[in-house]
């Protein structure tokens, strides 16, 4: 039967750090690019009628609702 705690210096021991160059740049790439989901709050937070009803229904509702029947073929 084992301690099922680990000591406090081995505590991070089985996670592996990225080199600093590779950490470096995925962190560029994620504030890159934006997921679908957070352009479309930005959009919504910038209409002043979106942003407020998305107060009471959700940024996803409101975008849906003021910018979702825009899209044509």
């Amino acid at each position: 039967f084992s301690d099922p705690f680990i000591n406090r210096q081995r505590a991070n021991d089985f996670i592996q750090a990225d080199t600093r160059l590779e950490g470096i740049s995925r962190e560029r790439l994620r504030k890159r690019i934006k997921s679908p989901q957070e352009r479309q709050r930005e959009i919504c937070e910038d209409y002043y009628p979106c942003e407020q009803y998305a107060f009471h229904h959700g940024y996803a509702a409101a975008y849906r609702h003021y910018f979702g029947r825009r899209r044509t073929k």
